[in-house]
């Protein structure tokens, strides 16, 4: 896992970059956030898709709300990055929809959306 800081707006922001999947359950959610928190000092996250797993977007596991329960209890804001088109459950579609309504989790498409998003919330 490499973390690059951002700054915009005065707001600092990691942006993760791994080869690997970090999220596979919750701990490895609540492993992250403490990792970002004590490599970069920020409670601010930007993470690519690749870097979840896939059972983070099927709903039924109901691992996407237990993870996303975290970063809430631990203030932290994450904005995933990357394509979501290929997946066809409108749950997911309207979690996404929900989601980017709201200022905790953002699913975006490109790491400038994210750093603007993660910047004004």
């Amino acid at each position: 896992m490499n973390i690059k800081l951002i700054s915009k707006h005065g707001i600092e922001i990691a942006l993760v970059h791994s080869d690997e999947v970090l999220i596979t359950d919750v701990q490895s959610a609540l492993d992250l956030i403490a990792s970002v928190s004590f490599e970069a000092g920020t409670n601010r996250i930007i993470l690519p898709k690749s870097a979840i797993c896939e059972e983070f977007f099927d709903l039924k596991t109901r691992l996407a709300g237990e993870i996303l329960q975290k970063f809430i209890n631990y203030q932290t804001k994450v904005a995933i990055v990357g394509s979501f088109a290929n997946y066809q459950s409108e749950s997911l579609k309207d979690f996404i929809y929900e989601s980017n309504k709201g200022k905790d989790l953002f699913f975006l498409s490109d790491e400038e959306q994210a750093t603007d998003k993660l910047s004004n919330v």
